[in-house]
């Protein structure tokens, strides 16, 4: 695997974090991370329910089997995402809250750190390559010169997705803050 693509699926790896922080729009991805025993294993609320967003800021979980509604239930109270479920006996309803300012401030942060991560990623894969081509260099016996311009070329590659990193999580913080 090429090191623009083990780059681009770390991007893609925080993208699936970003998509689980609250922007007050409801979505599906918000749930991901939420869990239920089903048939003595942990699975995921999206394997046994359909999740849609109806209106901005609701979600409807419609179980397909009906006895799972109070399992889903009490996986979305106890996952501290400040959700308050509602179960009509067929749908759950999760109505998001509107975001204060100091929650807003708070998910910025939450975006700041899942970016850093995503960096952290992809630097961790530039010196990956760059100890495998040092070494490969060594043995084949490339010239320093050819070895520099290559550990620039890998540096041009990871500043690139840095920047993209930085870009997305802009954007994502852009989101959070628009009222």
């Amino acid at each position: 695997m090429s090191i623009k693509e083990r780059m681009e699926k770390a991007i893609e790896a925080t993208r699936r974090e970003w998509a689980k922080i609250r922007t007050g729009v409801a979505t599906p991805a918000l749930l991901d991370g939420v869990s239920i025993e089903y048939f003595g294993a942990q699975t995921p609320i999206s394997h046994v329910a359909s999740i849609k967003a109806p209106e901005p800021r609701t979600l409807a979980i419609a179980p397909w089997e009906k006895d799972m509604l109070g399992e889903i239930e009490k996986a979305i109270l106890a996952s501290n995402l400040g959700l308050n479920p509602s179960n009509d006996g067929s749908i759950i309803r999760l109505v998001l809250p509107i975001l204060t300012q100091e929650r807003r401030v708070e998910l910025s942060k939450k975006v700041r750190k899942v970016s850093e991560e995503g960096k952290v990623a992809v630097r961790n894969i530039r010196r990956d390559e760059n100890d495998k081509f040092k070494k490969e260099a060594k043995e084949l016996g490339i010239s320093e010169d050819e070895i520099k311009g290559e550990l620039e070329e890998i540096q041009k590659i990871t500043d690139g997705f840095v920047k993209k990193i930085d870009d997305l999580s802009a954007d994502k913080e852009a989101d959070i803050m628009t009222v």
